[in-house]
């Protein structure tokens, strides 16, 4: 079962006659970044699996053992807003919309989805696996939402997750776009197993032997069970977690008001760890550091569908602005030059500077997330 897209589709029969459906992005080249019709090709799929009564489970996964997803197309992103010369861009709007809207129906998929996030998982590839009910992490695990280094902001449901970390991690991870490890993601919330990075297959396998139900909760137990044994039995060797480690730390430099007194508060700690947090931040974009402290408090109250409605409007924003374009263009198209970010420090950027990412670009009731 394929379609001619970068993602292939799989059904495995069960010992009790249930499917177990399977996507794998196998755009191994850009590190199974997503396009626009890779993004449409899922979302179509899922939508056939969420009504087919036969499929038990949904597993989604990448190929090539590198990484799952490390993110939407940001290059065919960047030449839509050159296209549309910072104007309405139809492109990059539709694409926003259903990479939302795909996650969104991955987070409340009535099925078990169990995402394998082995390798790198940053940005887009984080909405996909935030969403699922069961997140697998391998000792190669990578994570990162390292939006604040290109001008755009932790989105795909990033103002959702973040917040929901323990403390103020989520505010330090999007502020300086740190890399994390599967220890990190278990600490974070992020994942949920840590399996060995080789041990899809057998997990296929067991998934074949299992007596399935016709009840989403019933699965989601039985496969919350063979997962746990199989970690049980594994007993992967946790590599330390630098989150864990370094918390206390992480709370007291977060006790601010403002990204430049988060970076001052970084700068008094000493270590290369802190050392590269600050450097992130610091040679981030100025903007999207106070976007972060805006959209987390924004969306501390907010329903999952309104976060995506609010990060929609934040990413039809970034599209008509300066910064997204230009942090693309220095750090992807001319690596090693610097961007000229606007405004070009962190002391300059004022609250009114937000304005244009919380405003409304659609007429009342005709938001294109308004039904969702």
């Amino acid at each position: 079962m394929t379609k001619n897209c970068q993602v292939q589709f799989q059904e495995y029969f069960s010992a009790s006659g249930h499917k177990i459906a399977r996507a794998t992005l196998d755009a191994q080249g850009s590190l199974n970044a997503l396009t626009l019709d890779m993004i449409d090709a899922l979302y179509e799929q899922f939508q056939q699996w969420k009504n087919d009564r036969t499929v038990a489970v949904v597993v989604l996964d990448g190929a090539g053992g590198k990484a799952f997803c490390a993110g939407g197309d940001i290059r065919q992103l960047h030449a839509s807003v050159i296209e549309s010369d910072f104007g309405p861009n139809p492109y990059g709007e539709t694409f926003f919309t259903r990479e939302y809207r795909l996650d969104h129906l991955i987070h409340t998929f009535p099925k078990p989805v169990l995402c394998w996030g082995s390798g790198i998982v940053m940005g887009g590839g984080i909405g996909l696996m935030a969403g699922a009910s069961h997140r697998i992490v391998t000792p190669t695990s990578k994570l990162a939402m390292p939006e604040v280094s290109i001008g755009l902001f932790p989105d795909v449901g990033g103002s959702w997750i973040l917040g929901r970390m323990p403390g103020r991690t989520g505010l330090f991870l999007g502020l300086t776009g740190t890399r994390i490890n599967g220890a990190d993601a278990l600490f974070c919330g992020m994942a949920d197993r840590l399996l060995e990075s080789d041990s899809l297959p057998e997990v296929l396998n067991l998934m074949k032997s299992t007596e399935w139900q016709n009840s989403g909760q019933a699965n989601h137990q039985a496969l919350t069970g063979l997962l746990r044994a199989l970690e049980k039995q594994q007993s992967v060797a946790k590599v330390t977690s630098p989150i864990q480690e370094h918390f206390e730390g992480i709370q007291s430099v977060t006790d601010a008001e403002t990204p430049d007194e988060v970076l001052k508060n970084i700068r008094s700690q000493h270590g290369e760890w802190w050392q590269r947090a600050g450097d992130s931040l610091e040679k981030g974009c100025p903007l999207t550091a106070r976007l972060v402290f805006e959209q987390l408090k924004r969306a501390r109250h907010l329903s999952l569908a309104d976060v995506f409605r609010m990060e929609l409007g934040m990413a039809v924003g970034c599209l008509r602005e300066p910064n997204f374009a230009e942090g693309v263009r220095a750090l992807l198209l001319e690596r090693g030059s610097t961007p000229a970010w606007q405004p070009a420090s962190l002391e300059e950027v004022k609250i009114e500077d937000l304005s244009p990412y919380f405003s409304s670009h659609w007429p009342d009731g005709q938001h294109p997330l308004q039904d969702m």
